[in-house]
């Protein structure tokens, strides 16, 4: 248990990495003149960086366990980028730091997911799953105003030097008390096993959702929000504060919604499919109108938080067709997707916003959301398609979930 708390506060700080620019832009831009391309590749290096990483980390939970491969990677990685974002003096400094904690923060969410598909049944996972996701988003939360505020006393500088010791005192926690569950009894060693799960038709519409549906809510609260309200309504540090601290508490709230829901309603398509559907409204809708004022964006902001935090519930989806020894690889290759499309779609608005004449106007903003609604709603009529899975026996165990009973 206490290895799994640490594992927790470890899903804490990676929330709060990926997530903490947005509230930092006023004073990246003064103090080292940072602009919105530059933060927006350092928002999606951060995202690469981790995809990739995913493979690695496959491997390593299955071959070494969750203990020293989270604790190795986090340790150097979440540190390093740490001390190098709080010495930078030039933007290209941040986007090496963001890659540091891309890299150091990809085993984190894996292993806890690793263990839960090890010791508990499947019908726990999603809920296991949404709960943790709940609590790591705490990150964004004090990514937010928290953040602004201790970015005013103490100087972003200060602040970033105290967490790189806080994350390397997290590592050596990890290591300490994360106990490894007992391996598969069935081996499939390296990168051949992500093959194998390739050829699995029934997770390609999953792996498509998972590719798209993060997007819109990472990229608007770790990045967009804070040029969006700076550029529309002239906000400053506290008031975008304030605005992704309310985005980010949805999103807690999401996650903790959506844990329990597949077994009260015997889905996970539909739960999915519906929640991020409201997604894409929201998204045509700050489409049509930018200028709403920023109550009526804020709340729009909330809803995008509460409903686009389906990650647990399509991460069960995905556990559903995993056979045990590939368990490791599978909930990575869905991460993988999950994560690398959130980069991908930081870089590509980050085009889009920098082939327009004036990237600060409100039409701007209209084609920005308008691009995240297109690609959801692609990966929802792709995902319409996909098989469900059936959730009437709930003490089935993890072990057993090699062909589960599928339906439409």
């Amino acid at each position: 248990m206490k290895g799994l708390v640490s594992l927790a506060i470890a899903y804490v700080l990676s929330q709060f990495y990926r997530s903490f620019l947005a509230v930092l832009t006023p004073q990246l831009s003064a103090d080292i003149g940072a602009d919105k391309a530059d933060l927006s590749l350092a928002s999606g290096i951060w995202f690469i960086s981790f995809a990739l990483m995913q493979f690695v980390v496959g491997v390593g939970l299955d071959r070494f366990g969750p203990r020293r491969t989270t604790a190795i990677i986090f340790g150097l990685g979440a540190t390093s980028g740490a001390l190098v974002f709080a010495t930078a003096q030039t933007p290209t400094a941040i986007v090496v730091a963001m890659c540091l904690f891309g890299i150091g923060c990809s085993p984190v969410l894996m292993a806890s997911l690793f263990i839960f598909a090890r010791r508990f049944a499947d019908s726990r996972f999603a809920i296991m799953t949404s709960s943790l996701v709940a609590f790591g988003t705490m990150g964004n939360v004090i990514g937010a105003s928290p953040l602004a505020a201790a970015v005013d006393s103490y100087g972003w500088r200060q602040v970033m030097t105290a967490l790189a010791v806080a994350s390397f005192l997290v590592a050596l926690a990890i290591y300490s008390l994360v106990r490894d569950p007992e391996a598969a009894s069935v081996r499939n060693n390296g990168l051949a096993g992500y093959l194998t799960l390739l050829k699995s038709r029934a997770l390609w519409a999953i792996m498509i959702m998972t590719l798209l549906c993060y997007a819109p809510v990472a990229g608007i609260r770790g990045l967009w929000a804070g040029p969006y309200l700076t550029d529309l309504y002239q906000a400053n540090g506290p008031l975008i504060g304030t605005v992704t601290l309310y985005m980010a508490i949805a999103m807690i709230a999401g996650s903790l919604i959506y844990g329990p829901l597949d077994k009260l309603f015997k889905t996970r398509k539909w739960i999915i499919f519906t929640g991020n559907l409201i997604v894409l409204a929201v998204l045509l809708a700050l489409a049509w109108n930018p200028l709403r004022g920023v109550d009526s964006a804020t709340l729009l902001f909330i809803a995008l938080g509460l409903c686009g935090s389906s990650y647990g519930v399509l991460m069960a989806h995905g556990r559903s067709f995993l056979p045990p020894h590939l368990v490791g690889r599978g909930v990575t290759l869905l991460n993988f997707c999950s994560i690398f499309g959130a980069g991908i779609m930081q870089f590509f608005t980050g085009q889009v916003m920098s082939w327009q004449t004036d990237p600060s106007s409100p039409a701007s903003y209209q084609l920005l959301f308008a691009t995240y609604a297109l690609f959801l709603g692609a990966a929802l009529a792709v995902y319409f398609f996909a098989l469900d899975t059936n959730l009437r026996d709930k003490n089935q165990s993890a072990a057993q979930v090699t062909k589960p009973d599928t339906s439409r």
